[in-house]
């Protein structure tokens, strides 16, 4: 008797779609450290809509006598979505082989990582009347230039700063590998070669300044980002991976689908900054 399995199977009796939460499948993706998740959508004429308040200003007021009356404003940020996509097609000999579903799966987590952390820092603002795919954090109108930090890190100080200034609470520093290369070549005073960030025999703990550093190839070159997660919100859907042996019927092949809808508005733009990152001289 032939073996049964879910390739010869009803539909019924294989299902093959299969919906994994992104915190699970792609726990890694930047939209998830970086920024706070407010609902999740379907759809590219769907949005979400997240309501947030800025703050009415607060004073003394002398005893009995009256209180004004505060009128906080009641905003809200609209996320639109786009959906990142990948289509495997395979043998269905080497779709049996052993191992390769553990394989693929790993595969497919990370093409959409990549492609998501790209999309959410350095997509395009669409084009109206387009609201979809959204921009990425760096095309956000607004975001504070911090300039160019070289030799030391008073710039990056400052930029804190000036996040701060504006009522953010800096959360995360994204950072490019070449940014982060150059930052750990900062040395403590001129004819020393220990460094700032405690290179070595010890490498560098990725953090900065108190807070923790994301180094990620989705950043541009010699380019950061200081992020207050509380003013980027986010909506993301389930990554869904589905397989089909009816695609390529006529070359008994086997379809692999991974999709993943997400995207992302900024709050508060002026709670984010970006800063370049200089070699320093004579590294």
């Amino acid at each position: 008797m032939a073996a049964i399995t879910t390739l010869s199977s009803s539909g019924a009796w294989s299902p093959v779609v299969h919906e994994v939460a992104p915190q699970d499948a792609i726990p890694d993706a930047l939209i998830l450290q970086t920024s706070t998740v407010a609902g999740t959508v379907e759809g590219d004429a769907v949005a979400v809509h997240c309501q947030y308040v800025d703050d009415a200003t607060a004073g003394f007021v002398a005893e009995g006598a009256a209180i004004d009356e505060a009128a906080p404003s009641l905003s809200e940020a609209v996320v639109f979505t786009g959906k990142i996509a990948q289509l495997l097609r395979l043998s269905r000999e080497q779709f049996i082989q052993p191992n390769a579903s553990e394989l693929l799966s790993n595969s497919v987590a990370r093409a959409v990582t990549k492609a998501g952390d790209l999309a959410y820092l350095q997509q395009a603002k669409p084009t109206s009347p387009a609201v979809t795919p959204p921009a990425g954090l760096l095309n956000i109108t607004g975001i504070v230039n911090g300039g160019a930090v070289a030799d030391d890190l008073d710039v990056l100080v400052d930029t804190l700063a000036t996040v701060a200034s504006n009522g953010g609470l800096a959360s995360h520093i994204l950072i490019s590998p070449t940014a982060w290369a150059s930052l750990r070549k900062f040395k403590i005073g001129t004819d020393f070669n220990s460094t700032l960030l405690g290179t070595g025999a010890t490498d560098a703990q990725k953090y900065l300044l108190d807070l923790p550093v994301i180094v990620s190839a989705a950043v541009p070159a010699n380019t950061g980002l200081v992020i207050d997660k509380t003013a980027v919100v986010s909506a993301v859907g389930p990554v869904a991976v589905a397989t089909s042996d009816q695609a390529y019927f006529n070359s008994d092949s086997v379809a692999v689908r991974c999709t993943w809808r997400f995207g992302a508005n900024v709050v508060k733009p002026n709670r984010i900054a970006k800063f370049t990152v200089t070699a320093p001289t004579g590294a």
